[in-house]
């Protein structure tokens, strides 16, 4: 009797999970089908409160930009080393002088 009704909510389960799956692909397949047009968070930010975006958005005309802030160039554990030990001995308060 108890295995019958491990069979039961196991199929119970499954038609669910199947049902799920199903809907999910519909649903990505429609999805997929609309256009979006790419979303400036700043133009955006900026048409709704009226308010000037900060100087480091803008270009050199004034337009917002619409590229990555922030690039890192890859860089050795021992270039990081020599970059953090010349600012500690430019420190005004590092222990040696001179």
């Amino acid at each position: 009797m108890l295995q019958l009704l491990y069979i039961i909510a196991f199929a119970i389960l499954a038609v669910l999970a199947i049902g799920n799956l199903i809907r999910s692909l519909f649903t990505l397949g429609v999805e997929s089908q609309r256009s979006y047009r790419p979303r400036n968070d700043v133009e955006t930010l900026v048409s709704r409160s009226g308010a000037s975006p900060h100087p480091e958005l803008l270009d050199e005309s004034g337009k917002i930009i619409d590229e990555p802030l922030l690039v890192m160039r890859s860089m050795t554990v021992e270039d990081a080393r020599e970059q953090l030990d010349a600012a500690y001995r430019n420190s005004p308060g590092s222990g040696e002088e001179g």
